[in-house]
């Protein structure tokens, strides 16, 4: 005869201790996060005072016993918005990175062929055009004579200026301009 309530097993030992170290691991990410991301979490009070104690302590062995005790609190959480986070923030790091990239590609294109100076200015016809062609030119001097990349390096900002980094989907500008509690 067979038992229908055998079917399920209840999870192992190891399957338990390697839950509570995901949990714990979730939860030293959290410390790392800023104030003003972890008020958008809505997490229990005692988690977040945790998380807030873990910030201010320096003595591993101190960090470490908050970390496990994080860990702990973390059971009664549901991990799935705070991984959203997590994995919402690791997005904007990889945009961000696109971004610079593509700013970068960007001068490297005006120092290299006067016309991606007027394609540059159709798309964004609010530039200083004559400033830029000032800053192209000095730029393109200093790299012919060896000398520091001044120039070269006010172009980058310039295109930073001209071709703002977009935002996040659900993140608005307000969001950058909230005082951090730190």
């Amino acid at each position: 005869m067979h038992d229908t309530n055998d079917e399920f097993e209840p999870p192992s030992k190891s399957q338990k201790k390697r839950e509570m170290k995901d949990l714990q691991s979730l939860g030293d990410q959290l410390v790392k996060l800023s104030n003003e991301h972890l008020r958008t979490l809505d997490l229990p009070e005692r988690l977040l005072d945790a998380v807030r104690e873990a910030k201010r302590l320096t003595s591993w062995g101190a960090i470490s016993r908050q970390s496990q005790y994080i860990g702990k609190l973390m059971r009664e959480v549901d991990p799935t918005p705070i991984q959203a986070l997590l994995d919402r923030l690791q997005g904007k790091s990889d945009e961000h990175s696109a971004w610079l990239h593509l700013l970068e590609r960007t001068r490297e294109r005006l120092l290299a062929d006067d016309k991606a100076l007027q394609e540059l200015l159709s798309k964004h016809p609010q530039a200083d055009a004559q400033y830029l062609r000032t800053l192209i030119r000095n730029a393109r001097k200093e790299r012919d004579e060896q000398k520091p990349p001044k120039n070269f390096r006010t172009l980058f900002q310039s295109l930073k200026e001209l071709m703002p980094e977009p935002e996040l989907p659900g993140k608005s500008k307000a969001d950058d301009t909230e005082d951090d509690d730190e």
